[in-house]
């Protein structure tokens, strides 16, 4: 099953190829502070100025369903080309896209762009989610990268690496979004992020990427190859499991898409001198539980996955599930703070088994094609269930749980508080969380892909040359068997 560009491995020694991989992933950081910083700033801008928890969902929804849209052609371009060149194409679409948003800013007055019955909100908004969508073609470039320069038995720490970094620029951004939106306002916020996009796109067109031109680019084939695709994850058996239990992993993160900034922006208000300052708090808040994320990537990029990523992931969704059935059962700001810490430190390692799997088990050829797969079914999960839960949250469930009828009925479990009804449905979300995570420990699949991780040979990297099959892991035990899987 090894597939990988050999003919270049000699010319890159795993010193060489560790320095170009850490300059990759910095560069991926500094286009994720960029629009990770806009893309909050835009949620708090819609929230503050709106009070409308439908309009964030459909902000949010959209955001998931345009990446879902695209994550395939992603794939099939990163397959098709060189690794570098994808990502300077990707940094001058997003600058262009956050250029045009600026244009309108400019060109309307802001109750105008804030009217949500009138075309300008929702063209300025798509504007900054397609600028945003379009950045997330380098990360699954950057994924692929892991395979192209680093060496196999470090691919689990490397891509905790990967969730380290981002969990910082997650600090970086969620300070200064709020502090940008409330102190300076979108315009101002707007333009900071264009000069960040141009700084990220000179410093990228210093880095070279070694890489052999790639296979798949020789040959004519469909803009989306979804064939190709499909193929590559059914030669891994059980692999389209995994990505089955991810999408609908996903299908809950959609509930946190929606509910999470709107849950805490009512929570976490401070009033100084009779100004309320909602979205500064909120930022600082979420900067530092995201501290979680850093720390969760960090063990990851320390000690791995241990022998069997996909028991540890399963593990850790679990534990996800549970703790979003209970963070929200009171309205303490210590309790919600602790929980989206805890929260965030559980996410790096999940994405990095996930990656760390098809890293070993899928062809370096076709990774671009089934990370875009992937990308395409999980992100298409998390719109579905914003859209749905949105306007659910908002006409049904948050003005029963107003109710008396809704606070007799739950008061014993949610106690009381304004957002009574998002906590039920943070509870409903988790318990399903947690059932879904147990059965898919009790699947046949999970027993397959667990063999097929085991057995796979270790394909060669530019990194490092060698393509010995390696050793087998020793299995562990899971809740459903007695017996070693």
């Amino acid at each position: 099953m090894s597939a990988s560009p050999s003919a270049a491995a000699d010319e890159v020694t795993p010193a060489r190829g560790r320095r170009t991989f850490l300059a990759v992933v910095i560069n991926t950081a500094a286009a994720n502070i960029t629009t990770s910083f806009l893309w909050f700033a835009l949620t708090f801008w819609v929230y503050l100025e709106t009070r409308s928890v439908l309009a964030t969902g459909i902000v949010g929804g959209a955001y998931m369903l345009l990446l879902a849209v695209f994550a395939m052609v992603f794939g099939t371009l990163v397959d098709r080309h060189r690794k570098h060149r994808v990502m300077v194409v990707s940094g001058v679409v997003t600058l262009s896209a956050f250029l045009l948003a600026g244009a309108l800013w400019l060109s309307l007055p802001e109750s105008v762009l804030l009217d949500l019955g009138g075309p300008w909100f929702w063209l300025f908004s798509g504007i900054i989610l397609a600028g945003a969508v379009i950045e997330n073609l380098r990360n699954i470039a950057l994924s692929t990268t892991v395979t192209l320069l680093v060496p196999v038995e470090r691919h689990a720490n490397a891509n905790g690496l990967v969730g380290t970094v981002q969990g910082l620029a997650f600090v970086v951004t969620s300070v200064f979004s709020g502090l940008s939106v409330g102190f300076l306002g979108m315009g101002w916020t707007l333009a900071i992020a264009v000069v960040l996009t141009v700084v990220a796109l000179l410093h990228l067109l210093t880095i070279r990427i070694p890489e052999p031109p790639p296979a798949a680019g020789a040959q004519r084939g469909p803009v989306v190859d979804v064939a190709g695709a499909i193929r590559a994850v059914r030669a891994a058996p059980g692999l389209f499991a995994l990505l089955l239990f991810s999408t609908f992993n996903n299908l809950i993160g959609g509930v946190y898409m929606a509910l999470m900034d709107p849950y805490g922006l009512e929570l976490y208000r401070l009033e100084i001198d009779g100004r309320v300052y909602e979205a500064e708090v909120w930022g600082v808040v979420l900067a530092v539980s995201a501290t979680g994320f850093i720390i969760g990537g960090g063990l990851v990029a320390k000690f791995g996955l241990g022998r069997n990523p996909i028991r540890t992931m399963l593990w850790i969704v679990i534990a996800m599930g549970a703790l979003g059935a209970v963070f929200t059962l009171r309205e303490w700001w210590w309790l919600y703070g602790i929980g989206i810490w805890v929260y965030m430190a559980l996410i790096p390692p999940v994405e990095a088994a996930e990656q760390t799997v098809i890293q070993r088990v899928v062809p370096f050829d076709t990774q671009g094609r089934v990370f875009g797969f992937a990308a395409a079914f999980e992100s298409a999960a998390a719109p579905v269930t914003s859209f749905l839960i949105a306007p659910i949250a908002q006409f049904l469930v948050i003005p029963y749980m107003n109710d008396d009828n809704g606070r007799a009925a739950w008061g014993w479990l949610l106690g009381e508080g304004q957002s009574r009804g998002i906590a039920l449905v943070f509870v409903v979300a988790g318990l399903v969380m947690v059932v879904v995570g147990v059965l898919a420990f009790c699947s046949r699949s999970y027993r397959t892909l667990s063999r097929l991780y085991r057995s796979a040979p270790e394909p060669a990297t530019l990194a490092d040359p060698r393509a010995d099959a390696g050793t087998a892991p020793t299995p562990g035990h899971d809740p459903c068997r007695t017996t070693e899987v």
